[in-house]
């Protein structure tokens, strides 16, 4: 980590800890993340205004989250096989160019639906080498001791920038149209590359060669196999996210045209929980609980209220109340899950545990969003809803059930985490008492 001064108002502005590094990382992250929350609000009308019908829409979101799924592992594995800045710069650029080309599209009139799914598919692939590339340098950037607050304060400014970006992007595109929004996305992955290109790599640990792409997946996969806390949450995420999903893009949207007075107060709803994600991460600088992941799963729980809520349903006020305080439970168990990661993981391997974390995050997702329908159907939307309301539950206390979850504890001095153990010899848990970045 390269700490050295930038200029005594930086430093005078931020804490010890906080390096060059660091630095540009945040702002780098901040400035993607506003052009890319309004760049999918943009997306949506884009199609929409080429001629497209809402399963149009459904088919560019696919797109994208195809080859994110399908590339994630890949992307890990380089990731740890290449410097992560570079991977990161490069993947920028693939997203800065497919925007632009997007926008250019849109701009003249000339935009096709199968030219956008094929730019959304190429923007989810360059996602897919970014996302475990950054979770990696995020957290070398700081001293161990700190990765908690490091990470609460730099999901402070990317929840920050996706709720702002957001509103900017709708009334942008309201007042300017979606292709300029497309267009200043482009901008803001140019910039945010250029930032991260001037990261200081002269710190970092040499990484040994590996016997292969193929070889460095099945690395991976011995460090996730090998602790049982690490694939009972990830296994446990890989159906509470989908779930979550499903609630908030197909199911919230019809309970509020219904029964709660339509886009507006489902648009409240989702500020709220928005509002609580950066509450929950101004929260945790201050805080770094011991029990790191008996405290973050304990706060899935609520994971389960939105879903109950609009099963009954219960009135609009009481809806953004429920999701403020969901966002900000959530938000606490993403930073104790990054801390534990840092903590127990070796750092040559991180993104490539970070891409099994990702996949376990997202494979689902497809799947479910497109059963909730049928789900509906069959059953009835209240009961689809309570059934997704005992799943979170069900499965969180399944998880809590893993002795390591329970007894993993964070440990205030550096140390070096202990390697997994190869193929051949006996899995070994975390000693007690020792899952959407923005690109």
């Amino acid at each position: 980590m390269d700490s050295r001064p930038t200029g005594p108002c930086l430093m005078a502005a931020r804490p010890a800890w906080a390096g060059r590094n660091f630095v540009l990382l945040s702002a780098a992250t901040v400035i993607a993340g506003l052009g890319s929350s309004g760049a999918l609000i943009a997306t949506s009308f884009a199609v929409l205004g080429a001629g497209g019908s809402a399963t149009d829409v459904g088919l560019v979101s696919a797109a994208r989250m195809v080859p994110l799924v399908l590339f994630l592992l890949i992307g890990g594995a380089v990731a740890d096989r290449l410097p992560r800045h570079r991977v990161m710069v490069a993947a920028n650029s693939v997203n800065c160019l497919s925007q632009g080309l997007f926008a250019l599209l849109v701009l003249s009139g000339t935009a096709q639906l199968w030219q956008m799914a094929l730019l959304a598919a190429i923007g989810g692939t360059g996602q897919a080498f970014f996302a475990p590339a950054s979770e990696g340098m995020v957290l070398a950037s700081v001293p161990r001791e700190q990765s908690g607050r490091a990470f609460a304060v730099f999901r402070v400014g990317v929840n920050g920038a996706n709720i702002c970006g957001a509103a900017l992007g709708g009334a942008l595109v309201a007042v300017v149209g979606p292709g300029w929004v497309l267009a200043v996305d482009s901008a803001a992955f140019a910039v945010a590359g250029a930032l991260r290109a001037f990261l200081d790599v002269s710190g970092m640990p040499e990484r040994a060669p590996g016997g292969g792409i193929g070889s460095d997946l099945r690395d991976g996969w011995r460090e996730v196999a090998s602790r049982p806390w690490l694939w009972a949450i990830v296994a446990q995420f890989s159906v509470v996210n989908a779930l979550v999903i499903a609630v908030q893009s197909v199911y919230g949207p019809l309970v509020a045209e219904e029964h709660l007075g339509g886009a507006g107060p489902w648009g409240l709803a989702l500020a709220a929980f928005g509002a609580g994600t950066a509450i929950g991460a101004l929260l945790m600088t201050r805080l770094t609980p011991r029990r790191l992941l008996f405290t973050g799963t304990l706060c899935i729980f609520p994971l389960a209220l939105p879903s109950a809520a609009l099963a009954v349903p219960v009135p609009a006020g009481w809806l953004a109340a429920i999701m403020l305080g969901t966002g900000i439970s959530v938000e606490v168990f993403s930073v104790t899950w990054m801390v534990a990661l840092r903590q127990e993981i070796p750092e040559e391997k991180f993104s490539r545990v970070s891409s099994y974390d990702w996949l376990g995050s997202l494979a689902v997702v497809p799947v479910t969003t497109a059963l909730a329908g049928p789900t509906q159907d069959l059953i009835g939307r209240t009961a689809a809803l309570w059934a997704c309301a005992a799943l979170i539950v069900l499965l969180t206390a399944a998880t809590l059930c893993v002795p390591d979850v329970r007894h993993l504890t964070h440990r205030r001095t550096p140390t070096t985490p202990t390697p997994a153990p190869s193929a051949s010899s006996s899995p070994t848990s975390p000693s007690p008492p020792s899952s959407s970045t923005s690109p």
